[in-house]
């Protein structure tokens, strides 16, 4: 038997009998991130970085000078996961400041979920010159949604291969783990609690987003559905969809089309900038 056909099999018999133990044990799960070292192709990227500590205690790494640009990885991510896009954008002319979301690399906490990195982004933001673009890369693409609509000011966003809303991440989390229905619903009132919010609001159809986007999603995601980014782009009036046949969930990264696509929005982010003055 695999260890996930066992998991299922115990959480079947005990969500049933105790669904709100069994629940909590798998809400601390979910939000409980497990730190992973670079890969070897990030560790040039790595090795040209300038460490930085905000206010708060957050981590982040720098490079580059000119305008800025926020990253923020995804689930269990690294700053240095962007090291394609870091390294395009630094040849551009652009400060890049990519940050270890809360639980992750040096930044404080042992758990995450999406509302607190969004609150690390506003955090990092107050401390760093007007962003020109802030760009998130699956739960940190909704994070850069999210925090949008918590007061985040840029000249432009890019989502990553993002799920439009959580309820959708939390029940396939609660399928796969083989969660019995009252055990499901405890475990999503658990995960309102700590986020102190309902999931109902972290869904992109929702927002308000007004900046110059670009939404982008490989077709052959198996984590986020490419359906995801449609969703966000729907309801995101001035932005770019940039479907992917091929990248998966994180090769998508790497892709060059990304990187162009990217330099073009901030070009015609750009313009009318220009125009006004």
């Amino acid at each position: 038997m695999t260890t996930l056909s066992w998991i299922r099999g115990v959480n079947g018999t005990l969500g049933h009998l105790a669904p709100e133990h069994i629940a909590g044990k798998m809400r601390r799960a979910f939000m409980t991130p497990r730190n992973l070292p670079p890969r070897q192709w990030e560790l040039p990227v790595l090795a040209s970085a300038e460490r930085i500590t905000l206010r708060f205690g957050l981590s982040a790494l720098r490079w580059g000078k000119g305008p800025t640009v926020l990253l923020m990885h995804g689930w269990e991510g690294r700053p240095t996961q962007f090291a394609a896009l870091i390294e395009t954008l630094v040849q551009a002319g652009h400060t890049v400041v990519s940050l270890e979301g809360p639980g992750h690399g040096r930044s404080p906490g042992e758990q995450a979920h999406v509302v607190l990195f969004a609150r690390a982004l506003l955090e990092a933001a107050a401390e760093l010159p007007p962003l020109r673009a802030v760009i998130g890369h699956s739960m940190g693409g909704a994070s850069v949604l999210l925090a949008l609509q918590m007061g985040l000011r840029a000249e432009a966003a890019v989502s990553i291969a993002a799920p439009a809303q959580l309820l959708g991440v939390l029940r396939g989390f609660a399928h796969r783990l083989g969660l019995p229905a009252r055990a499901r619903a405890a475990f999503i009132r658990q995960v309102e609690r700590d986020v102190g919010m309902q999931i109902a609001r972290l869904d992109v159809s929702g927002y308000q987003l007004e900046l110059p986007g670009l939404v982008v999603h490989a077709a052959d995601d198996e984590l986020v559905p490419v359906t995801e980014a449609q969703a966000i782009h729907k309801a995101w009036f001035d932005s770019r969809l940039l479907r992917l046949e091929e990248g998966g969930h994180q090769r998508v990264l790497a892709d060059p089309r990304l990187s162009e696509a990217v330099l073009e929005l901030l070009a015609q982010a750009d313009a009318p900038a220009r125009q006004s003055a």
